[in-house]
């Protein structure tokens, strides 16, 4: 067989996907503008695949034969030009893909017809636009054994792009960890599965989530990474097995348990594990007070999170006490529970940063299995008002400016220390404010509708060290 040829086929059916769905849509639009030349649309299409094409193959700069051999099998035939005669040694003397990673910062006039003409009539052809060059991303990416960061992250730029010329976000919606809100999703994984969610769906809600926009980031990363070598695997083509254990560091409420339950479903769909649940704990239910419990409690836990995810909050706390503590024993059982079970579940360490790092020490076979760290920063002022504004859009009540301009000044004299409440100081204020609003209307014998669901400064909690409203 000709090297590169799986490549090729497989950058193909991306490249095919991507005209294949994105033609018939320029087609409609065209035919409400008299005059359009449809053919050019359609090339243009085309090109732009190619140009997306190249600019993830000089994501790296690396433009390896196997890569070029995939860029000719894919566009040999489709462009009107020599490609299809041309060999990887052809496209390097030709310099096609110099300065091309660029086409990846900056939107095509393909994609500004598409952003217009959903901003017109509410479609989301600039969000298939983005899927399908994603893919492209991956696909490229999954050409090389092992990608390179550079790669993958080039498919976030790209991604970004997209959203940034979309210029509006999906409206932020509620979770239990920003905003204490909602009940969790079931510990344990119920007998019968929906089936796994869509890819795409699973990041939009991430990306609905308020802040977290370095978070975000590296959970696109981690989900790059993961369709790659999934797309890898389809095609019989060998895998260089990584490590999928993390640990996330930040003061609490600031969002890790909600990210860990999407990475959970992230890793079911891309068929990490198969149940996709989460399963939480922390010392006390790891730890024992008599010799032999505790390995058996850290047994039971993984055994609990078989095929899905296991979160170990305050995780630290595990390396605390003396020498006669079982804590210790703990990790030791973990960590070996850890390499045994790689296949069958994911484990996600939280704590506050500086003793993260501390627990990593505790043991040597920690680092390696645990490599990669996120960090959760606090939310803003501004982010933590948006989570109160979108818990009272879930419960149908709304701040009136002078309950916004109340909830600021409360927000900006918190301390913002080791511990601070982040999203769940937001569901603290928001509750203690409709409670005050309760008490206030009691005394209204038929309050309107707009009384009842308006919020006023007057039941905005007293600032710390103020008075209230």
């Amino acid at each position: 067989m000709i090297a590169g040829m799986g490549e090729a086929s497989t950058l193909d059916e991306a490249v095919g996907a991507f005209v294949d769905e994105l033609v018939p849509v320029i087609e409609e639009l065209a035919a409400t503008v008299p005059g359009a030349d449809i053919a050019r649309l359609r090339s243009d299409v085309v090109v732009d695949a190619y140009n997306l094409s190249c600019g993830f193959i000089d994501a790296d700069g690396r433009h390896t034969d196997d890569e070029l051999w995939a860029l000719i099998g894919a566009f040999g035939t489709r462009l009107p030009t020599q490609l299809g005669r041309a060999a990887p040694e052809d496209v390097r003397a030709a310099e096609l893909l110099i300065g091309r990673r660029a086409v990846l910062d900056r939107a095509s006039p393909l994609l500004e017809v598409l952003v217009t003409a959903d901003a017109r009539d509410g479609g989301d052809r600039a969000v298939r636009y983005s899927r399908l060059g994603a893919q492209i991303g991956r696909v490229v990416a999954a050409i090389d054994l092992l990608p390179t960061p550079t790669e993958l992250d080039a498919i976030e730029r790209f991604r970004e792009m997209v959203q940034a010329t979309i210029g509006t976000q999906p409206a932020p919606t509620p979770t239990a960890a920003q905003a204490g809100a909602a009940a969790a999703a079931a510990a344990e994984p119920e007998e019968e599965l929906p089936p796994p969610r869509d890819l795409d769906e699973l990041l939009a809600e991430l990306d609905a989530l308020i802040g977290l926009a370095d978070v975000k980031r590296e959970v696109h990363l981690v989900a790059n990474l993961l369709r790659v070598e999934q797309i890898r695997r389809e095609r019989d083509l060998p895998v260089v097995e990584q490590s999928r254990h993390l640990v996330f560091t930040g003061n609490p409420g600031t969002g890790k348990t909600t990210v860990a339950r999407l990475l959970a479903q992230i890793y079911r769909t891309l068929g990490v594990v198969e149940r996709g649940h989460l399963v939480e704990t922390d010392r006390a239910g790891l730890v024992a007070g008599f010799v032999g419990q505790t390995a058996k409690r850290v047994v039971d836990a993984f055994d609990r999170a078989d095929q899905g995810v296991l979160l170990i909050d305050e995780a630290y706390s595990l390396a605390r006490g003396s020498e006669q503590d079982f804590g210790r024993e703990a990790i030791d059982t973990m960590v070996k529970l850890v390499e045994d079970r790689r296949d069958r579940l994911v484990v996600i360490l939280a704590g506050y940063p500086d003793e993260m790092a501390a627990l990593v020490d505790t043991n040597p076979g920690m680092e390696s299995r645990f490599p990669k760290t996120i960090y959760f920063p606090d939310y803003s002022d501004d982010e933590l008002l948006a989570i109160v504004e979108s818990l009272g859009k879930a419960g149908r009540y709304q701040l009136d400016e002078p309950a916004r301009s109340a909830v600021r000044a409360y927000l900006a004299a918190q301390t913002r220390d080791r511990g601070f409440g982040n999203g769940r100081l937001a569901r603290n204020l928001f509750e203690a404010a409709v409670a005050n609003q309760a008490t206030r209307l009691v005394a209204i014998d038929q309050p309107t509708d707009d009384q009842l669901t308006t919020l006023t400064a007057a039941d905005i909690p007293a600032a710390p060290g103020g008075t209230a409203a």
